[in-house]
């Protein structure tokens, strides 16, 4: 005896239709625009990633619809669209709001309270991760690294920069944008919607007056390399490793017994304290 499918629990459905296409004059808008992009490379194949951010400028996320349009222009198949919108996160796949808050929850934004935060939003706001509050303001997500470790814990609202950030700070930040009161970023551009965020992904110039000049320079953790790599002198802490004795010292010529890392520090372990040691008392080897 056979047994059909869904008795088995499968459903099989019927094909997806395709995709409708946009209304005419959105379409002819958008060609425009996309001739534009296009003429940026000597392959057309490598403007599909800001095709994908200026269809995603359209409708606040990347639609079948949107997706067609940049296979369609580009003379690709609907599926080599998709395996690229469906590779990068920052391509979002359904409706979502005009502001992203992005948590920073990667290590060290983790420990200085970005876990806390991300907690506390989703609380306050009533939503999960990657979901949209009711009113379509405010989409949460946490997000790996921000780049940003010296500003940590750091959010990020449509790609902006929001340092040191707390759980009250947070929280306030998001109700004003919901309530449309004005929001600084800490650097950077001021804040536009993720609409327009997307449109200037695609390579289209900011127009906002005052937008293009405003900007926002690394923190000083973040610039060492650079001033070492200019041969600037940097000077720096150096902490002894037996005393404890700090020092100024060019880092550029620390003597061999001293060590540019805060784990050289004296510590209370079993080899500097016998009274309390550490683990099986054993010696090496043994």
């Amino acid at each position: 005896m056979t047994t059909s499918s869904s008795e088995r629990g499968v459903s099989l459905g019927m094909p997806e239709l395709p995709a409708p296409a946009y209304p005419d004059d959105v379409r002819e808008r958008l060609e425009r625009d996309a001739r534009e992009i296009i003429a940026r490379y000597p392959d057309s194949r490598s403007a599909l990633l800001p095709l994908l951010h200026l269809v995603q400028s359209e409708e606040g996320h990347v639609t079948r619809t949107g997706m067609r349009f940049c296979a369609d222009v580009l003379e690709l198949t609907t599926a080599e669209v998709t395996a690229v919108a469906t590779f990068y996160t920052m391509y979002r796949r359904k409706p979502s709001g005009d502001y992203q808050v992005g948590v920073c929850t990667n290590t060290l934004c983790a420990v200085m309270g970005g876990d806390a935060i991300f907690a506390e939003l989703q609380e306050h706001l009533g939503v999960g991760n990657g979901e949209t509050t009711d009113d379509g303001k405010v989409t949460l997500e946490h997000i790996e690294c921000n780049a940003a470790c010296d500003f940590a814990p750091v959010v990020m609202v449509n790609w902006e920069f929001f340092d040191n950030q707390t759980p009250a700070s947070a929280k306030r930040m998001v109700d004003d944008l919901r309530a449309g009161r004005p929001v600084e970023p800490t650097r950077g551009a001021p804040l536009c919607t993720f609409k327009e965020t997307a449109r200037i992904l695609a390579g289209f110039p900011d127009e906002r007056p005052g937008a293009v000049e405003a900007t926002g320079g690394a923190g000083p953790a973040s610039l060492v390399g650079l001033r070492l790599a200019r041969g600037e002198i940097a000077p720096a802490r150096v902490v002894h490793p037996r005393d404890g004795a700090p020092q100024d010292r060019d880092v550029r010529e620390p003597s061999p017994a001293e060590h540019l890392s805060s784990h050289d520090a004296p510590q209370d372990t079993s080899a500097s304290d016998p009274a309390h040691p550490a683990g099986p008392a054993a010696e090496e080897g043994e």
